[in-house]
């Protein structure tokens, strides 16, 4: 239920932004993406991290180098499917929500894929 809400409220920050939502939680075979939207002339795949504490550190610290293969592996197959021509980015929205706190950060551009 977290992870629905934190996903839900990088949705709207990223609207707030003037961001395209192009899908949301997409799943296809092995693959999954929190957020697809489209920045300008950018495809952002959006990994959305939400915790209740900041006790273990940053949400985005999560996304770990395996993870980050798993997405790249994901965002090249689905660039493939659609057959899109854009420049592409991965961003990771860390989120801390509990009942007294509500905070967001955004990491523009968080990694880059291997070459």
């Amino acid at each position: 239920i977290l992870g629905k809400k934190g996903e839900e409220l990088a949705t709207e920050f990223l609207l707030k932004l003037g961001y395209q939502i192009i899908a949301t939680n997409w799943h296809e075979r092995k693959f999954e993406m929190d957020i697809i939207a489209q920045d300008q002339n950018q495809l952002v795949f959006v990994e959305v991290k939400t915790r209740s504490t900041s006790y273990f550190g940053n949400p985005a610290e999560a996304v770990t180098p395996a993870k980050q293969k798993h997405l790249v592996d994901g965002a090249n197959y689905y660039i493939e499917k659609h057959e899109i021509d854009l420049e592409c980015r991965f961003d990771v929205i860390a989120i801390i929500k509990n009942n007294n706190e509500q905070k967001i950060e955004h990491f523009k551009d968080a990694f880059y894929p291997e070459a």
